[in-house]
């Protein structure tokens, strides 16, 4: 578990479903990732949730309320190297969590002896870009990923980040 100021983030349990059908349900949570199209709570159940239990994903609910707002990611990808995501329901955009849980993370990273944190967001994403480039990443380099299906913006690449611990 890792808390911040105001939020308590802790790893995903199966009995979280309806949260994270909750969050991954909105269209506008959706519109950068995957296939830009919402994930049913079907999917959630058969999919989603046996991927982010158990290590890496972390639920984050607000400090004083215990409501749930979204997910963090840090997961180890080899070589003590860790990705850093991060998905908020639009309810609680704006207000700094993303910032501030993603903070906290990569203090964790550090604390735990990792070397490096990547990220990755579509070069259109501007708001996930301003939050990575405030908790300490910086831009490596614009690539193009093969996208199943057309996402708007898609045509402009992706992004990725990096911070040498």
């Amino acid at each position: 578990m890792v808390e911040t100021n105001r939020l308590v983030l802790r790893g995903i349990v199966p009995s979280d479903v309806d949260d994270v059908a909750w969050l991954l349900g909105e269209p506008r949570v959706m519109r950068y990732i995957e296939d830009g199209k919402p994930v049913s709570r079907d999917d959630v159940e058969r999919v989603v949730l046996p991927k982010v239990t158990g290590g890496g994903w972390w639920a984050a609910r607000l400090k004083d309320s215990g409501a749930f707002i979204g997910w963090f990611e840090l997961s180890p990808v080899g070589g003590g190297v860790a990705e850093l995501g991060y998905r908020l329901h639009p309810d609680h955009w704006g207000r700094g969590y993303a910032t501030e849980g993603a903070s906290a993370l990569v203090e964790h990273a550090r604390a735990v002896g990792l070397t490096r944190v990547v990220a990755y967001a579509m070069t259109v994403n501007a708001g996930s870009r301003r939050v990575l480039e405030k908790v300490g990443l910086r831009h490596v380099r614009t690539f193009h990923e093969e996208w199943p299906e057309y996402i708007e913006g898609a045509e402009h690449g992706d992004v990725e980040y990096a911070l040498d611990l």
